[in-house]
C-alpha cells in the first residue's frame, strides 16, 4: 500500500508540475492563419517607404551575423547606425540572456524571421519625478470602481498584449509565442511584472507588462479593452515605481500618449548612463503588490 500511495503522490506531483507548462502551451499558441497574417503584415511593415531603404543592409548584417553563429549577448560597440540600433541575430535566446542584454540597453524584437537584438539611438523614457496625470483623468481615477493589481495574471496580460486590438483586427504584433514563453520565465524568476486592471465585474479590461532591471523598468507592451484602462494601470505603476525608488520607466519608442504623461526622448548615451547608475543595486525582485489605489494615486 505504501508503494501504491507513493506512486500516486508522484503522479499527482508530476501533473501539478506539468500544469502551468501545459496551460502555457495552450495559451501561447499562434494558429497557422495568424502566423500567415503576421508574415504578410510584417513584410508590408518592412516595405514601408520609411523603412524599405534599410532592408537590404539589414539582410546583409543578418546574413553575416548568422554565418558567424549569431549573437548571444550583444555589445554596444556592435550597434549598427543603419538600421538604427540593430545589434545582431539572437543566438540561443533565453530568459537569462534577455536579462543580461537588458542591463546593457538591448532588447529582442522582431515581427517576422529570427529574433534580433536592438538598442536604438534614442529611447522614450519617463524620469519618474516628471510623471504627469492629465486633469481630466484625475476625477475618473478618484471615482472608478476598477481595481488595479500587480503580478496576478501575467500570462493573461501578455497574451492580451499579443492579440489584435478591437479597432484593428489585423494589427501587427511582435509578441510571438516564443516571446511570451521567455518573458513568462522572467516573471517566474521575479524579474518581469504585469499590471492588471479589473472592472467592477472582475473582467480584465486593461494592463501592461515589463521587465525590471535594477531601478529601471522597461515597459514591453500594454493593452486596453475599454477606454482609459491601460492609462489608469500605467499611472498606478509609475506611482509605485517612484515610491519604490526606481529611476525611470523606459517605453523604448516614441508615443504621443506617453509624451502626454511626461515621457521624453533621450539619446542612447544618456540612457546607458542612467541604466548603468540604476543597475548597481536590485530592487523589488519577486511578486509585486499594489499599495495605493487609483484614487490615492490621482490625489
Amino acid at each position: 500500500m505504501a508503494n501504491v500511495a507513493g506512486a500516486l503522490l508522484e503522479i499527482i506531483e508530476e501533473e501539478r508540475a506539468a500544469g502551468p507548462l501545459a496551460r502555457r502551451r495552450r495559451l501561447f499558441r499562434e494558429t497557422p492563419q495568424r502566423t500567415a497574417v503576421r508574415w504578410v503584415l510584417g513584410t508590408a511593415y518592412a516595405c514601408h517607404p520609411k523603412r524599405i531603404a534599410d532592408v537590404p543592409r539589414l539582410l546583409r548584417l543578418m546574413g553575416t551575423d548568422i554565418a558567424q553563429g549569431g549573437t548571444r549577448v550583444p555589445r554596444v560597440a556592435g550597434i549598427a547606425s543603419q538600421p538604427d540600433g540593430f545589434a545582431g541575430v539572437c543566438r540561443d535566446i533565453s530568459a537569462e540572456r534577455i536579462l543580461a542584454a537588458a542591463c546593457k540597453g538591448f532588447y529582442p524584437w522582431s515581427h517576422i524571421g529570427p529574433l534580433k537584438w536592438w538598442n536604438p539611438s534614442q529611447r522614450m523614457v519617463l524620469f519618474l519625478p516628471e510623471h504627469h496625470i492629465a486633469k481630466r483623468l484625475r476625477p475618473i481615477m478618484r471615482k472608478t470602481p476598477w481595481r488595479v493589481t500587480f503580478d496576478t495574471a501575467f500570462e493573461q496580460v501578455i497574451k492580451a498584449c499579443s492579440e489584435p486590438r478591437s479597432n484593428r483586427s489585423h494589427a501587427l504584433t511582435w509578441i510571438t509565442p516564443q516571446i511570451m514563453r521567455l518573458y513568462t520565465q522572467l516573471h517566474d524568476q521575479g524579474h518581469a511584472h504585469s499590471v492588471e486592471v479589473w472592472d467592477e465585474h472582475g473582467h480584465l479590461v486593461g494592463g501592461s507588462y515589463g521587465l525590471a532591471v535594477g531601478r529601471v523598468f522597461i515597459t514591453e507592451s500594454l493593452f486596453f479593452r475599454v477606454p482609459n484602462a491601460s492609462k489608469i494601470g500605467l499611472h498606478v505603476l509609475n506611482h509605485h515605481l517612484a515610491k519604490w525608488g526606481f529611476a525611470v520607466n523606459d517605453n523604448k519608442a516614441w508615443s504621443d500618449a506617453m509624451a502626454a504623461m511626461g515621457y521624453r526622448l533621450i539619446p542612447r548615451d544618456e540612457y546607458l548612463r542612467v541604466l548603468g547608475e540604476a543597475t548597481t543595486s536590485e530592487t523589488r525582485r519577486g511578486k509585486w503588490r499594489v499599495e495605493d489605489s487609483p484614487a490615492v494615486v490621482a490625489g
